[in-house]
């Protein structure tokens, strides 16, 4: 007779077995689930999976063909390699990776033998010294090559070819030793790499291109976007001044993405250098310009992050204190997030940014203003612990002012740099509102806290 402990356990252990197909049906649809998702946020995935296949399948013909297998033998395989290593999502990166493994290999195949005639001739066929010399040119090369990856503008643009070309160096300076058929195996080995590289060139640039400055002239006029829409809504929300639900707060939280993008945009610009004029970019496009540009979005970012703690704060500051600061601070948030959106508008249309120009000249009387009501008698009678939040959340958007300033500037020095077309805006902003006066300093003492 099984015993009652015996018997729950062979019970579990049923369940779980008959509960496995269903586990793993669930398991399969979420994968296909995420499948399907990933292809709705950005079909050209597919078409990137697609056209790498389709080039695989081509060059896959050298083993296929009986004329070109007896041509190259079993050094087509490398051309096949060569696709499946250089093929990357965007023009930029397939030809900064091709370029980098097609002169990589060329010259430390050319090396290479290069150092193998020479160190032959020198030696002539002593068995002794002949592997010392191969072997003081070797670890010579490797490395120089090695340190040479160090120097930062070698590793962002020439990391993987350094290391193609040590690894092809010893390669052929190695085999060179044994095998004195090397001259073929070499030029096999670099005319397959070489048509596998240009193979998957050519897809990725006549099939469906992927332009990497285009994701990056696109990225940069989403990211000032995004602070523009937080900025129009941060006034009211931080006031009260509106109802809830009249604010789309995902909306205002899409700023957050800016902080982390400054890996992708030194990557678009390095693969947008390595791609040929297409498209509205001319040749020699001021991309590097873009990497300044999102520098001053990050920064503004950062200030626009400090605010948010501001509408989280679990101390709450007394609308009476607020009120005393609410106007300046509604309006200065307002017309700098239209700034915001103009510039990303100047940069997605090629224009220079006139439009926001209005807007950031009110935003700054605006904060002149701000700052003659924070040094007057404003404060007096009232508790500092209470002030200071909203002090800060002032100078924080006083900071923001000054940013958006100097990033219409950069987009300006784009403008000016890529030429964009001199022509008014068709997509101005809304109707320009009186740009209000300057108050005047009170000539009553000032407060102790001041805000430069």
């Amino acid at each position: 007779m099984v015993s009652e402990p015996n018997s729950s356990v062979i019970t579990k252990f049923w369940q779980c077995l008959m509960n496995l197909p269903n586990e793993f049906t669930i398991k399969v649809v979420n994968v296909m689930l995420q499948l399907k998702e990933l292809g709705k946020e950005d079909p050209r995935r597919v078409i990137h999976s697609l056209k790498v296949a389709f080039a695989i399948t081509l060059v896959s013909t050298f083993y296929y063909l009986k004329p070109l297998y007896d041509s190259f033998g079993s050094s087509a395989m490398w051309a096949v390699m060569t696709v499946v290593v250089v093929s990357e999502f965007s023009v930029g990166a397939t030809l900064g990776k091709g370029l980098n493994r097609g002169l990589a290999t060329f010259l430390a195949g050319v090396l290479g033998l290069g150092s193998y005639y020479m160190v032959h001739s020198i030696s002539r066929g002593n068995t002794t010294i002949e592997p010392i010399l191969l072997g003081i040119i070797i670890f010579l090369a490797t490395a120089g090559a090695t340190y040479i990856r160090f120097i930062p503008l070698m590793k962002a643009r020439y990391d993987y070819g350094l290391l193609v070309f040590i690894l092809t160096f010893c390669l052929v300076s190695v085999s060179s030793y044994r095998d004195h058929e090397i001259i073929d195996t070499a030029q096999d080995r670099v005319t397959t790499i070489l048509v596998g590289g240009l193979i998957s060139v050519l897809v990725n640039i006549f099939l469906c291109p992927v332009w990497a400055g285009g994701d990056l002239h696109n990225l940069a006029s989403k990211n000032i976007e995004k602070l523009g829409n937080f900025l129009e809504g941060f006034g009211d929300e931080y006031f009260g001044t509106l109802e809830a639900g009249e604010l789309n707060k995902s909306l205002m939280q899409g700023y957050k993405s800016v902080l982390n993008a400054k890996q992708v945009e030194d990557n678009l610009v390095n693969f947008a250098r390595w791609e040929p004029c297409h498209g509205r970019f001319r040749f020699q496009y001021p991309w590097q310009q873009y990497q300044k540009i999102g520098n001053l979005s990050r920064q503004c970012a950062y200030r626009i992050d400090a605010l948010n703690g501001f509408l989280n704060n679990f101390t709450k500051t007394p609308k009476e204190i607020k009120s005393k600061i609410q106007e300046p601070c509604i309006k200065m948030s307002m017309e700098t997030g239209k700034a915001l959106k103009q510039l990303s508008i100047s940069i997605h249309k090629m224009v220079p940014p006139t439009s926001a120009e209005t807007h950031i000249a009110t935003s700054k009387i605006y904060a002149t203003n701000l700052r003659s009501m924070i040094k007057t008698k404003l404060w007096e009678d009232t508790n500092l612990f209470e002030v200071v939040p909203v002090v800060t959340v002032a100078s924080l958007l006083l900071d923001v002012v000054s940013s958006t300033e100097k990033l219409a500037e950069s987009i300006q020095e784009l403008s000016i740099l890529a030429k964009f077309k001199n022509k008014e805006s068709k997509v101005a902003a809304d109707d320009e509102k009186e740009i209000p006066q300057t108050c005047s300093d009170s000539s009553g003492p000032q407060h102790v806290i001041i805000i430069n």
